[in-house]
């Protein structure tokens, strides 16, 4: 929802900070705001005029009408309103049908003043203007505020101004004085609630008194979308839900997640109780889940509406699944049990598996809760890679313990609604009409060279796009694509190009569609994608002028921007006369922004399909981004050759439920547009009607509305004027939102009534009046398509062609795989971390509990080296080598190396590089080494005495033996503690004892010859190895083969290495030369 009403509160703040910057000249508003957890001594403290003003107090929870419902205590003093609010506070209060608690209230100062002062202001947006309405008597008893107040438009693009405010607004102000004061307020107003992105503001009354102005009651609403615009002005808002249903914390979190995610997940609950839950994926889909629900009885205990949709990850489908089934199963257990629907329609580029996922995880997590509140769970879903999220979802069923029930496209949307309320019977099992897609073997593009019989039905020319560039939309005769229609795609959308260029290709087009792409992101390059199994190239420019001027034959353009750049960049291409068409994805962009591009479009004469939609398609000739959905779908739906039926809707996904219902009842779609689910589309319901209207080939036309708007009824007027002649199949979906105590904002921006008018049940019965055929309901939707087509057959208006084959496909490698199709051995094998799934995972451990239980440094070493969670002694041993060897000095070759190279101005990576290939047998290296030899000896039986004879025979050091500084006289300080904690906490430590005694023997000959920190840590490690009881005895000694011990001299040096570059870079040291007096030049004699 974009538009959201705010306390009156939350009102008043923003005013106060940022009216009289534009010259209202009102006074500020003063208030308190009280709710059950008031301090009052506070309170006062905070608002010292509670103490000695009269007070009015009132509740703030989007209540109208307070005054006519004796909600309002004029005139009182504190104590007064303390027992005018014990009263109320907290207890049930009836609104209409809504029964809520009053809990949240707000006290401002009494303005005394008369009848006479009170005025009515309004301002609120629609699709071409602003609209301010006001009237001279304002308060409670104003009445039909419509019929009475004087109006005033303000286009799009367009300033007020007080000539225009005086001349519309205020001809029945007579005192002069007044009257210039108000319009002043006016315009300050309107700047403000344009500046601010508000898309409703009511003030009533604006009290005008002789010296001042007060805002006495206001209501307004925000554009949430324009957070990213208005945050630092608005600062935190806090939307309240409507009265008479509580605001609830997982509300609260799943628009936490909706917020920080790029696709849509939106949770209210209706009936925290009930039995009836839902988990739905897509906008148009969830509200017909909950007419359908509504419809059979249902709406009682119907418990929630939501939906998730736009491809959100497996882990925010779990979040989402999870946050359903805690609420399932901690409200009471009901007698007949519960049921959980699952459903969506055929998904456009959603991963149903991936999703399926996560729904599966949070099943299983729930489980034994699910069997104790006898929950039956019916699943129906379509879309990329549907056969496997079916697949597992049955798998995962028949180990559930409680009735699971699964279907895929073969079954009709909506039919599990009947099935879980008992109304309809449940199929044993279900028939599964169609597979993944065909594949197209080597050759195959060549043998399939057929020329598209269907192509000369909808195929334009160059001469076709060039007319009619500058024709306004309204002109509704333009064929918007065609077969040979060529597109720019700005955003790097790789996926959806792909998709676009399967479906040139099973369309039999010569070439591909898409032609070019723009990312700003990057510098100009080209990107190769698929022509059948043939690879090509498509050029990637930085900027738009490039790839226009490029590519002069380009007439659409489809927008992937981000909501924040979406705008920007569409007014961009507005600048180019050769697009004609542009299709905005983008959710969530600002209304005023849409606003503005509509006036931008229509001046240019260009149409714009969006915002907040998947775009359209043209079968046989052109399809928008990830419109249709999967080969597989494509070829199910027939989109690969026209039909006789045009069809347009709001939704993206209820789009292609269409393309499969139209493709069962008829002979299949000649076009579908999805305008967008926002609450100003830059084209509407009529600009493509029309369009069909005038296109001889579409015999038959469908439109798929919803609640909240009011285009529907240009198509009533249109159907009664005779401007449309074609049979039209209408239906608007959110019938259930008049069996709701409160409102419910749906998924879609624009599905929200803000009247009778815009009820879905109103505009159904205003369609069928006007001459639509009209269902009873989305579930025999399809059945009256099919029946009005019938008769188009019969009566000869429509003559079935004879059907072609579908054309051989070829499949992408990645889905393939996904499928299970393939099988192929894996480049690389790892088995110490996995960042594929929900979570980041060490060795098997979430990198959540790596952080919760603090293993530390040492821990993960534990975990990524040894694929095991070792003892906490052990992880604490792993930690101290790493502090004792991580620097000794810059004179050691490697310190010396990694400063030599930070001075020459190489970078950190080379420095340190530099540095670590210097440790070897003589720097650093001597860890495996020792541990070898030690270990060795130890396990021949060798006497130390005998281990030392032996190596001096062999002329061999003894690795970890011996110091050029420290001796038995001046100990190394680093052995001594970690000698001390081995011999504390390790349960036994055989090779340290043995190094030990030879140390003894190498010391009595040579001071110098202690056993050094490599030998000490060497030894330790071999003895940790061996006695820990983490590891086999084979294991132990693999470790030690490989080299892992002298890993911790590598791990701890980098830390000196980076600390050393780092020292020379701060102290801006320059390039090292060495000494020449520090050089022996030593020639050869013969050159003496």
């Amino acid at each position: 929802m974009s538009a959201k009403a705010i306390c009156e509160a939350t009102g008043k703040d923003i005013l106060n900070r940022h009216l009289n910057n534009n010259g209202a000249g009102v006074e500020v508003c003063r208030f308190a705001t009280v709710n059950t957890s008031t301090d009052w001594s506070k309170l006062v403290s905070n608002n010292p005029w509670l103490l000695n003003t009269p007070l009015v107090v009132k509740p703030d929870q989007l209540i109208k009408r307070r005054g006519k419902l004796g909600l309002i205590g004029v005139n009182k003093n504190l104590d007064q309103v303390k027992t005018w609010l014990k009263e109320r506070m907290n207890k049930d209060q009836k609104i209409g049908n809504a029964v809520g608690k009053l809990r949240n209230f707000i006290i401002e100062p009494f303005v005394p003043h008369t009848d006479a002062d009170e005025m009515y202001v309004c301002v609120y947006s629609h699709r071409t203007a602003d609209t301010i309405l006001f009237y001279h008597q304002g308060g409670v008893d104003i009445g039909d505020v419509d019929a009475k107040a004087l109006k005033l438009d303000i286009p799009i693009n367009e300033d007020i101004t007080i000539e225009a405010v005086n001349a519309k607004l205020l001809t029945h102000v007579t005192d002069k004085g007044k009257k210039q004061r108000i319009a002043n307020f006016i315009v300050a107003l309107y700047k403000t609630y344009v500046d601010l992105y508000f898309t409703y503001l009511e003030i009533n009354p604006l009290v005008v008194t002789k010296d001042n102005m007060y805002i006495l009651d206001l209501a307004a609403k925000l554009d949430s979308t324009a957070d990213f615009v208005c945050h630092a002005k608005w600062g935190e808002i806090d939307y309240p839900p409507p009265f008479g249903r509580d605001a609830y914390p997982e509300e609260a979190y799943i628009a936490d997640l909706d917020a920080k995610s790029g696709a849509s997940l939106k949770l209210t609950i209706l009936n925290r109780n009930g039995r009836i839950w839902t988990m739905v994926a897509g906008g148009g889909a969830s509200v017909i889940y909950s007419d359908t629900i509504c419809d059979l009885g249902g709406s009682t205990e119907l418990a929630n509406y939501g939906e998730y949709s736009g491809a959100p990850s497996e882990q925010q489908t779990y979040e989402y699944a999870k946050t359903i089934l805690t609420l399932m199963t901690t409200s009471p257990k009901h007698p007949d049990g519960k049921v959980l629907i699952t459903g969506g329609g055929i998904a456009n580029f959603t991963n149903v598996a991936a999703t399926f996922r996560g729904i599966i995880t949070a099943l299983r997590e729930f489980q034994p809760k699910l069997v104790e509140h006898n929950v039956s769970i019916f699943v129906r879903r379509a879309g990329p890679n549907y056969q496997e999220g079916l697949r597992k979802m049955r798998e995962f069923g028949s180990s559930l313990g409680i009735p699971l029930h699964v279907f895929g496209p073969e079954t009709h949307m909506t039919a599990i609604c009947g099935m879980a309320l008992g109304k309809r019977p449940i199929p044993q099992t279900a028939s599964v009409e169609f597979s993944t897609a065909n594949f197209l073997l080597p050759g195959g593009q060549e043998a399939e060279s057929v020329k598209n019989p269907f192509a000369s039905l909808s195929s334009g020319n160059a001469d076709d796009r060039a007319d009619g560039i500058h024709n306004n939309v309204a002109s509704n005769t333009r064929k918007y694509f065609s077969s040979t229609t060529k597109a720019i795609v700005w955003g790097m959308q790789q996926r959806a190009v792909q998709s676009m260029l399967d479906f040139d290709f099973i369309c039999r087009r010569d070439e591909p569609s898409v032609v070019a792409m723009v990312y700003p992101f990057t510098g100009d390059h080209k990107q190769k994608f698929y022509w059948g199994h043939k690879e090509v190239l498509i050029p990637v420019y930085k900027q738009m002028s490039h790839a226009i001027n490029k590519h002069k034959d380009v007439d659409v353009m489809v927008n992937f921007a981000s909501l924040r750049s979406a705008y920007e960049s569409t007014l961009e291409v507005l600048e180019y006369p050769q697009i004609r068409t542009v299709a905005i994805i983008a959710e969530g962009i600002p209304e005023n922004m849409t606003r503005k591009l509509i006036v931008a479009a229509n001046k240019k004469g260009v149409a714009i399909i969006g915002p907040a939609t998947v775009g359209g398609v043209k079968p046989g000739c052109f399809k928008i981004g990830n419109t249709g959905g999967m080969l597989d779908n494509i070829l199910h739906s027939k989109l690969y050759r026209p039909g006789s039926v045009a069809y347009v809707s709001r939704s993206g996904g209820m789009s292609n439920e269409l393309n499969n219902i139209v493709s069962k009842a008829t002979d299949g779609v000649l076009e579908g547009i999805a305008i967008g689910g926002d609450r100003y589309p830059g084209t509407t319901f009529m600009d493509h009607i029309l369009r069909y209207q005038a296109d001889p080939e579409a015999k038959l036309l469908v439109l798929l509305g919803e609640v909240g708007g009011t285009e529907e009824y240009e198509v009533c007027a249109a159907l009664k004027d005779g401007r449309i002649t074609k049979p039209l199949v209408a239906w608007c979906i959110g019938t259930c939102a008049s069996m709701f105590t409160s409102e419910v904002q749906f998924g879609h921006a624009g599905s929200c009534a803000n009247s009778d008018r815009e009820t879905a049940t109103v505009k159904n019965k205003a369609l069928r009046d006007a001459g639509a055929y009209v269902p009873d309901s989305f579930d025999t939707l399809g059945d009256l398509i099919q029946q009005v087509y019938a008769e188009l057959v019969k009566s000869g208006r429509i003559v079935p062609k004879e059907e072609v084959p579908p054309p051989t496909v070829p499949m992408d490698y990645s889905w393939a795989r996904e499928l299970g199709l393939i099988r192929k051995p894996a480049s690389f094998m790892t088995s110490i971390c996995d960042e594929r799934g929900q979570e980041l995972l060490y060795a098997g451990m979430p990198i959540s509990e790596v952080l919760n239980k603090d293993v530390g440094i040492g821990g993960v070493i534990s975990l990524l080296w040894f694929q095991r969670c070792l003892p906490p002694y052990v992880c604490k041993f792993f930690e101290m080598c790493l502090m004792v060897t991580a620097d000794h000095g810059p004179a050691v070759s490697g310190a010396h190396n990694t400063i030599v190279c930070a001075r020459a101005g190489k970078d950190l990576v080379s420095s340190v590089v530099s540095g670590l290939l210097t440790i070897g047998d003589r720097f650093g290296g001597a860890l495996d080494g020792a541990a070898r030899q030690f270990s060795e000896a130890y396990d021949s039986n060798l006497h130390p005495m005998e281990f030392v004879n032996q190596m001096r025979k062999k002329g061999q050091l003894i690795m970890g033996i011996g110091h050029r500084v420290k001796s038995i006289n001046n100990p190394d300080v680093r052995v001594k503690i970690i000698k001390e904690f081995v011999m504390e906490n390790f349960p036994s430590y055989p090779l340290l004892n043995y190094a030990l005694e030879v140390e003894k023997i190498t010391t009595s000959k040579k001071p110098n010859l202690i056993l050094n920190v490599d030998g000490v840590i060497a030894t330790c490690f071999v003895d940790l190895l061996r006695n820990c009881g983490s590891f086999t005895s084979e294991e132990a000694q693999e470790y030690i083969n490989i080299g892992a011990i002298n890993s911790l001299f590598v791990l701890g040096r980098s830390i000196g290495f980076i600390g050393h570059y780092m020292d020379q870079k701060r102290l801006k040291q320059g390039l090292y030369r060495h000494p020449w007096d520090d050089i022996s030049y030593v020639m050869p004699e013969n050159f003496n």
